[in-house]
């Protein structure tokens, strides 16, 4: 009687894999008093490195304005290796797109917050979230466009 390997999840090492601020208007917008216009936008990429080992990148983008005038840019790719090995296929989708997204986003959240306040802004703390609805909505436009979920 063999015993089936047991599933295995972790994680191997969380990285900065990009990171980028803008403040083209500066020292001007410093002057601002009026409140900017936010715009976020997140997401996140998967590739198997090798087998067993993926890599999972959570790109934030922040950008803020007042009317047209640029204030900052921050730009921030978030990555991490996991090792998961001998999980079912149909538990992999959810594992790469939300379990491993929701691992990152702490880190990608304390450096977006650390790098618009070094960059001379209040600093911008992004509200908790989970990834539920950004897979399940990246899983729908895949089922549209006729791909294979993750």
């Amino acid at each position: 009687m063999s015993e089936l390997p047991q599933p295995t999840f972790s994680i191997e090492k969380i990285y900065i894999k990009d990171l980028s601020v803008e403040v083209p208007n500066a020292p001007e917008v410093f002057s601002e008093r009026e409140a900017p216009t936010v715009n976020l936008d997140i997401n996140s990429e998967t590739r198997e490195v090798q087998a067993g080992i993926f890599e999972v990148v959570l790109k934030v983008t922040i950008t803020a304005k007042i009317n047209d005038k640029a204030l900052f840019l921050v730009e921030a790719a978030q990555a991490g290796l996991f090792q998961i090995r001998n999980v079912p296929q149909e538990d992999m989708g959810p594992l790469l797109g939300i379990a491993c997204p929701n691992t990152l986003f702490p880190y990608v959240r304390e450096t977006i917050s650390m790098v618009t306040s070094r960059a001379g802004f209040p600093p911008v703390v992004l509200a908790p979230m989970t990834f539920d609805g950004l897979y399940q909505q990246q899983v729908a436009q895949q089922q549209a466009a006729g791909a294979k979920p993750n």
